[in-house]
Formats: C-alpha cells, structure tokens, sequence
C-alpha cells in the first residue's frame, strides 16, 4: 500500500535516494537562509523593528541546512548537486515570486511594499512546510537517525509560520490589507505550480533510484496531480487566510541551538 510514510521509508531506507533528499533540503534551507539575512540588511527605516525577527528567521533556515548536511555526515554521504528541476526556491525566484535576488544583492532600502511581498512569500511557503514538517513528525519523531531533526526543525517553522500571520495582520491594519489580499493570491497560484512541478521532478529522480515500477510511478503521479487540482481550487483559501496566532511575537527573542549539530557545517 502506497503511504507517505511508506514512500519516505524507502527513502530512508536507500543511501542514494537519502543522500538526494538531505542534499535539496538542504540547498533550500541555506538559500532561505541567505534571503532572509539580506532582507534584514535592507529592511527600510518604517520597519526597524522587524529586522531582528528576519535576521532569526534566516538563522533558523541557516541552522536547517546545517542539520541536514549533519544527517547526510552521520551516515558518511556527501551532498549532491540539486537538480535543477528540483529547486524549489530558485525556481518561486524565476517565476518572480517573492523578492528578486537582484534586488537583495544591492544595497538600496527596501520598500514598504517589498516588506509585504516578502511577507506574503514567506506565509505560503512556510504553510508549505509546516505541513511538510507536520507530516514527517507524525510519522518519524521517534525514528533514532533523524527523529529529533525533523522535531526541531519542524518547531522552528511553527514558529515562522505564526510570526508571518502576526507581522500581515499588523501591516493590514496599517493600511496594507488589499496588497497584501492580493500579494497572497498571486503567490500562492505560482507557488502551486512550483511545488508540483518539484513533486513531480522529485518523484521521477527517485523512482530510477529506487526502481519503482511505471505503475506505481503513474500513481504518484496521478496523486501529485491531483492534490495540485485541490489546492488550486477547495484548499486555497487555506493558504491564504490569515488568523492571529497563539504563539505571539514567535520570532522576538535569539534563534535556538542545535548543540547536537554544532559541527555540522558544511
């Protein structure tokens, strides 16, 4: 029977398609990373006040990157090139969702608005891996090679995710409201396609390493299709509503360690 939990077993269970999974996330994680350390270097003079809580943001994806190449060390693999076709941040770039990287390799202020895109960027995509997380934890916390990764890395974008809800409520009540209704809509239409034209790539790459036969990866496919056709329509009002979160202020304070970690950096 086909599962996630299965699937990723597998996964978890092949050195080569391991080696495949930490090397992207692990791309996607230090690009995240670097983003976010240069929006917090141009955030404009208005917004002073948020630039701590998006320079702990880029330190958390930082730290993520670390973890997984840590993941990788700890079974004696090196990292792979990502494909090209699996990049998930650099092709949202392409696409021009979210800040262009020209922009943030200046040195000229951010706008307002660019606060708002980035905002709204960082809200879908980290819904995007909330559930990710979400579903990796459900099944693997207590697995003893990666379970206490999957757990931090998982708290950290809780905490992301709530810290984007909070800082797009606080900019709709000062005015922001219809550019950020409509930043919402149109990121979360590219990021749709993005993220299942990555699933789709992601998925082909691992049935050669795998082997899985054309019946099963027919399926998947079939599946990855599928749940892009719902979130386009009946799931995306949930990726962009916006609700006060419970954790309040989630990105206020210093960015966790992972001391289990420390020498992890690649």
């Amino acid at each position: 029977m086909l599962s996630a939990r299965s699937l990723f077993q597998e996964i978890l269970d092949n050195d080569e398609a391991y080696r495949l999974f930490c090397s992207i996330a692990a791309s996607g994680e230090a690009q995240g990373g670097w983003e976010n350390g240069r929006i917090a270097a141009l955030v404009p003079a208005g917004q002073r006040a948020l630039a701590p809580k998006i320079a702990r943001h880029g330190a958390d994806e930082d730290k993520h990157g670390r973890i997984f190449h840590a993941l990788l060390r700890k079974r004696g693999l090196d990292p792979v090139p990502v494909p090209p076709e699996t990049d998930y941040t650099m092709l949202l770039e392409r696409r021009g969702i979210g800040l262009a990287h020209t922009l943030l390799r200046g040195d000229a202020p951010l706008t307002e608005r660019d606060i708002v895109v980035y905002l709204a960027h960082s809200r879908i995509t980290e819904q995007r891996a909330v559930d990710q997380m979400r579903m990796l934890t459900a099944h693997f916390a207590e697995h003893p090679e990666i379970g206490r990764a999957i757990v931090m890395i998982s708290r950290d974008e809780d905490n992301h995710l709530a810290y984007c809800h909070e800082e797009l409520l606080r900019l709709a009540r000062a005015g922001h409201a219809r550019t950020i209704h409509a930043e919402l809509r149109r990121t979360v239409h590219g990021e749709n396609r993005v993220h299942r034209d990555v699933s789709l790539a992601v998925m082909a790459r691992m049935a050669r390493i795998l082997g899985w036969s054309r019946a099963k990866s027919r399926v998947l496919a079939l599946a990855i299709r599928a749940a892009y056709v719902y979130e386009r329509t009946l799931g995306r009002h949930r990726m962009v509503t916006l609700r006060m979160p419970r954790n309040r202020n989630a990105l206020g304070g210093p960015a966790s360690s992972a001391p289990e970690f420390a020498g992890s950096a690649p």
